[in-house]
């Protein structure tokens, strides 16, 4: 592993400059290598969007051999353009130091890509992707950046702020104290999101209503907390459980409770069920609203909201957009947790519309019963369950299932396999409305099993992992 606390002395490789941009205008080109920009070494993006927020920007690259310089005046409003090969340059993510009991990476079955036994806890891509991490890996060089930079938002996962406990959740005796840190940031005007996974009998019950306490002492700096279910799979080693239905309903009464509490002392309701609380328990997610315009819907906080909102909009549109839709079939694909939720839609739009759609529920055996959501589909088992059915004339399967730039599931099936292999087109969506495009042969998510690649749209759709920017050596 590099030293994360030194610059790339490589820099960054250009892979994409916009025409009519600074960038262009600079002469840059795909392949160069930016070294400096206004006479500062840069060793991630970070640093090119910070140096280069000036009126002038002078950038020294290399291409080729030759050590290249320019520099131009920015125009009012003017973008950089210009797209890196990496995020950081050294294409090195910054590793775990813990050893959480829960850690999902831990329990990863075996036999799977090597990048998936990855443990990273990079600040970087917390501010640059929303990643949740520790802070118990920052060097002096990483605390000086963070706080001359203002690198704001962070993600923090918290889990507990007695720092006992908290060691104890992150099995590392060494951990420093959290709360020390958000009150450094906070110093620095660097707001947080924050996390806890909540687990039984190591920072539930009365641990949790102090992190809740001390750590909306800190708000607005510290602008929200989610509290988030631990999640196990059946490779779990070190002894722990999930929340018992029962349970879960007794968590989200005592952050209901804190909530209206803060929510008469702060204005915010700060802290927050994911949507797994919800579900399980049988309760109505919130409205919108009670989500306070805070985007958390990749750490599972409000994404169920957002697809009931999208098809309620659809729903009144439906009559409009029915022609030649009845008696239409196709299979829709889904997950245990959210698959009563997704019959109770199905339904509707098929009693609206005058389709035959089928939901087709597809548990996780590979991770074990306790593993329910549908972006942890293998595509392996999707293809297992569908083999013998009556598909109709597609197979609609949730996008998030094959969020990876590759577009493959977790067990490296794409949806060009699963397309060939059951002989009828599959398309992605996010939500009803995609369906409807489905049917009404609109969707640019389409793959046919004729197709000879992943379709272009559909690869760029395909979002963002770690894996992405990991050495080709580890990611082979």
């Amino acid at each position: 592993m590099s030293d994360a606390s030194r610059p790339a002395e490589n820099g960054g490789r250009v892979v994409a400059v916009e025409p009519g941009s600074l960038g262009a205008r600079l002469g840059l080109r795909p392949g160069d290598q930016i070294l400096r920009v206004n006479g500062q070494a840069v060793e991630d993006v970070i640093d090119v969007q910070f140096y280069a927020a000036e009126d002038r920007v002078e950038v020294d690259w290399m291409r080729g051999e030759e050590e290249r310089q320019a520099g131009v005046a920015r125009r009012a409003g003017e973008a950089l353009g210009i797209e890196f090969e990496h995020p950081t340059f050294d294409t090195d993510i910054r590793r775990c130091n813990n050893l959480c009991p829960f850690c999902f990476v831990l329990q990863t079955p075996p036999r799977m890509r090597r990048t998936l036994y990855i443990k990273d806890d990079d600040y970087r891509y917390s501010f640059l992707f929303g990643h949740f991490v520790t802070l118990t890996n920052l060097s002096p060089h990483d605390w000086s950046r963070i706080l001359e930079q203002r690198l704001s938002p962070l993600y923090v996962s918290v889990h507990a702020t007695d720092v006992a406990v908290r060691r104890a959740c992150l099995s590392n005796p060494a951990a420093p104290d959290v709360l020390d840190q958000l009150r450094r940031l906070a110093e620095a005007h660097i707001e947080t999101h924050t996390q806890i996974v909540l687990t039984p009998e190591l920072n539930d019950g009365p641990h949790l209503d102090r992190s809740l306490d001390d750590l909306s002492g800190l708000f607005p700096w510290v602008r929200s907390c989610s509290v988030v279910p631990v999640g196990l799979t059946r490779h779990h080693k070190y002894g722990r459980r999930a929340f018992s239905a029962a349970e879960c309903l007794e968590v989200v009464h005592q952050v209901e409770a804190w909530q209206r509490r803060l929510g008469g002392r702060l204005g915010s309701r700060f802290a927050f069920l994911t949507d797994e609380w919800y579900l399980v328990t049988g309760l109505r997610v919130p409205p919108a609203t009670e989500y306070e315009n805070l985007d958390l819907r990749e750490n599972g906080l409000g994404m169920v909201r957002a697809v009931l909102d999208e098809w309620a909009g659809v729903r009144e549109t439906l009559a409009a957009h029915t022609a030649g839709l009845r008696g239409r079939r196709a299979t829709l694909v889904t997950a245990p947790l959210f698959a009563p939720t997704l019959q109770r839609m199905t339904e509707d739009f098929n009693e609206r519309a005058g389709t035959q759609l089928e939901v087709v529920v597809v548990p996780n055996e590979r991770m074990g019963p306790t593993v329910t959501v549908a972006g942890l589909m293998m595509g392996q088992e999707v293809l297992g369950a569908l083999r013998a059915r009556e598909l109709g004339e597609a197979v609609i399967l949730p996008r998030l299932m094959f969020d990876h730039p590759l577009v493959v599931s977790l067990d490296d099936v794409s949806p060009l396999r699963l397309a060939r292999e059951l002989g009828v087109p599959v398309v992605l969506v996010d939500g009803m409305g995609d369906v409807l495009d489905a049917l009404r042969g609109e969707s640019p998510l389409l793959i046919r099993p004729e197709d000879e690649t992943v379709p272009p749209a559909v690869l760029r759709a395909g979002g963002w992992a770690v894996e992405k920017v990991l050495p080709a050596e580890i990611g082979s």
